[in-house]
């Protein structure tokens, strides 16, 4: 046993790697890295170079139809990302806790927005909320009033309820998974101990489900800033967002150094939001940790 023991040989060192196996890797890592760089970052650089022409800068921000943009931006996503948390978080809370026959179905409708065009929930509003729309023709033969009861769509309250009747969604699927995640066991002793549904979902379902609404929540107000289809079908008047002056200055009115401005702004804002929401949910991530 001795002798078979000296006489075994020690284990052989790894193979050392080739030049070119060590540059396989960066083979295979730089052609998708080209392709992002020409297909995301080259245009954001040729819009920045299209803004630094003298005086464009200046000239645009002192105008008074960039601040009326901007604050109906703003104000346009702020409006439309609280209705979808509140609407949102009613509609995971009762499909994740409320079981009703076809709450299924009702998900999966739900599912099914997120794969369509924006453009299509303001067509559909068209149809049923607009002037020459089937509500307003309802009404008319049930009152005799040919006024138009309902003429929101051509006001930014237009624009508001089309976005949130779209990016709703977007807020109720991260919340149905962190739902799917809770212990039942949690809900079970909690009730137990004799707490009110109320305050089972204020001290047990909500703090677990802060990440997932902070996600949500965050996206939606991200989508909502640079939304423009919903914008430009709704034919609200007076509601010109960044986006859709961006599009009047570059194609309307070719001026492209005034719209780079204006695209310049908007993806410092984008890229503001999305520094915001990251910060936000790792201090959310680790507060969960700690605890």
């Amino acid at each position: 046993m001795t002798a078979l023991l000296e006489s075994s040989s020690p284990p052989a060192a790894p193979e050392a790697r080739g030049p070119h196996r060590a540059w396989r890797p960066i083979a295979w890592t730089l052609p998708p890295v080209l392709v992002v760089l020409f297909i995301a970052a080259y245009p954001i650089v040729r819009v920045l170079l299209e803004s630094t022409k003298a005086g464009t800068w200046s000239k645009v921000l002192a105008e008074e139809s960039f601040r009326n943009a901007l604050w109906r931006t703003i104000s346009i996503a702020v409006s439309s990302t609280a209705g979808c948390l509140v609407l949102g978080t009613f509609l995971a809370i009762v499909l994740a806790f409320v079981p009703f026959p076809g709450s299924q179905l009702v998900g999966r409708l739900i599912d099914s927005v997120l794969t369509l065009p924006s453009f299509l929930v303001t067509l559909s509003f068209t149809f049923l909320y607009g002037t020459a729309g089937a509500v307003n023709a309802l009404i008319t033969k049930i009152t005799g009033d040919k006024s138009h009861a309902l003429n929101f769509l051509s006001t930014p309250w237009g624009v508001i309820v089309a976005e949130i009747t779209f990016f709703t969604p977007f807020v109720v699927r991260p919340l149905l998974a962190a739902f799917a995640q809770l212990p039942r066991e949690q809900l079970d002793v909690a009730s137990s101990l004799g707490a009110s549904p109320w305050r089972v979902l204020r001290q047990v379902v909500m703090p677990e489900a802060w990440p997932a609404l902070a996600a949500g929540g965050s996206l939606t107000l991200l989508l909502t800033l640079n939304e423009f289809g919903i914008v430009l079908f709704t034919g609200a008047k007076g509601v010109i967002t960044l986006p859709a002056l961006i599009y009047t200055r570059g194609i309307v009115t070719f001026d492209l150094p005034g719209a780079a401005v204006l695209a310049t702004v908007q993806v410092l804002l984008s890229l503001t939001l999305y520094l915001g929401y990251r910060l936000l949910f790792g201090r959310l991530t680790s507060a969960r940790k700690e605890s």
